[in-house]
This record gives structure tokens, sequence and C-alpha cells, in this order.
């Protein structure tokens, strides 16, 4: 062997080696990152629907997406509050859950909510709040473990539904999303692409939620939802 190939060539190799370990672990750390993302997925397949398309439920979870300052519904909560009314509407729901946050005296989600919908119609016989629904995971969980509901559907942006329904189907309920894609089409495509990003690492806290069981808020036990719908029996 050639002194000049066996001096310069184990460097070069041992470089070549050195950078496929690199990719090698950037590939497997992309995988573990994207793996709870496909797996919400996989678990949401053919569980999002359009209000069309979407099956029968007694109730409906809205999640909360935020206010504006002037203490009135985000553009993307006002979206996923138009699709609950029109699962009303169509008779595909009976009863609205509506969960936000509410852990400040001077921010509250659920009340600005249904205000938003009474004032498009909405009886609020039909409506019952939760002010404790903080994130994804604390809305699906006292869904089940606060008021009682087995089976649902479950609002939001479209981007959005398959952790939400992945995540209540975890925590033992027969879950179908229904979801809304007017602002990415005719208000925010940018920030609609940005929350399809997040998803991504949003998905690896739904693994530690759902991993840990962790509480959410709790309290005991409230019948307003059972109560709603013996009212409309």
């Amino acid at each position: 062997m050639d002194e000049g190939t066996s001096t310069h060539g184990r460097p070069a190799t041992r470089r070549r080696w050195r950078w496929r370990w690199a990719l090698g672990l950037l590939a497997a750390a992309g995988l573990t990152a994207y793996s709870p993302w496909l797996w919400a997925s996989a678990q949401s397949r053919d569980r999002v629907h359009e209000v069309a398309d979407a099956p029968a439920a007694d109730v409906t979870l809205v999640l909360g997406a935020g206010l504006t300052p002037d203490d009135t519904p985000s553009p993307y909560l006002a979206a996923r509050l138009d699709v609950a009314a029109a699962l009303l509407q169509a008779g595909k729901t009976k009863v609205l859950l509506l969960s936000g946050d509410n852990r400040y005296h001077d921010y509250d989600e659920p009340t600005a909510m249904q205000t938003y919908l009474v004032e498009r119609g909405v009886p609020p016989e039909r409506i019952v709040l939760d002010f404790a629904g903080r994130d994804t995971y604390d809305s699906c969980s006292r869904a089940k473990r606060i008021f009682g509901v087995d089976r649902m559907l479950v609002v939001s942006q479209g981007y959005h539904l398959p952790r939400a329904v992945a995540t209540c189907q975890a925590l033992g309920i027969d879950a179908q999303g229904v979801g809304d894609w007017t602002v990415r089409d005719t208000y925010d495509p940018v920030t609609w692409r940005w929350g399809e990003v997040r998803e991504r690492t949003a998905a690896l806290k739904m693994v530690w939620d759902l991993v840990s069981r962790r509480d959410p808020v709790l309290g005991p036990p409230e019948s307003g939802v059972r109560d709603a719908l013996a009212r409309l029996a």
C-alpha cells in the first residue's frame, strides 16, 4: 500500500464515519420527536370530520383558544364555536361542554364562549361550562372524570384534532373530532402553518401527560352535562 494513501486516507475515512454517525443520530432524534405525533395521527385516523359527515353524539367538547384584548373569542376560538353551533343546528349533538381557562379573575374563556354562542341563538340550556380546561389534556380528563362523559365530539382546528382525539381516546372517551379549516383559508394561513409545526412538539407533552397520568385541576363531580341531557329527554 502506498504510504500517501495510508497516511491521508485513514483520517478521511474517520471523518466520513463521524458524519454518518452524526446524521444517524440526527435521524434518530427526529424520529423520536415525530413518533408521538405519528402515533396521534394513527389513533385519530377516520375520526376527524367536517360538520356534514360528523357522527352524532349527545355531547360536544369545545376547546378554548384564547381571547382578544376586549375579552371576546379570538378568531380561532370563534371559528370553533361556529362549528359547535352548526353541529347543534344540524342535530348532530345536544349539549355543548365549553372548556377553557379561568385561572385568573380577569380572564374567563368559558363565559366569553357562552356569550358568543347565546348572542348567535344557541339556547343557554344547551351549554355547560368547564372553567378549568387549561389545556387539551385537562379538558379531556375533566370531561371524563368531572363531568362523566364517555362519548363525545371534540371541536378544534383541523391540525389540532389528531392530538385532541388521541388524548381523549387514551383517557377512555370514545371521541370523534369535528374540525374548522376556515381560519386557514380566509383569515391567517401563516399562523395556521405555525400551528401545524407546533403540533409536532406539543405531541411530546401529550405523551408525558398520558404516561404520567397527571391530575388536572380537580373537584367534586359536576352534574351539568347529565342535567342538561335530562332536560332535553
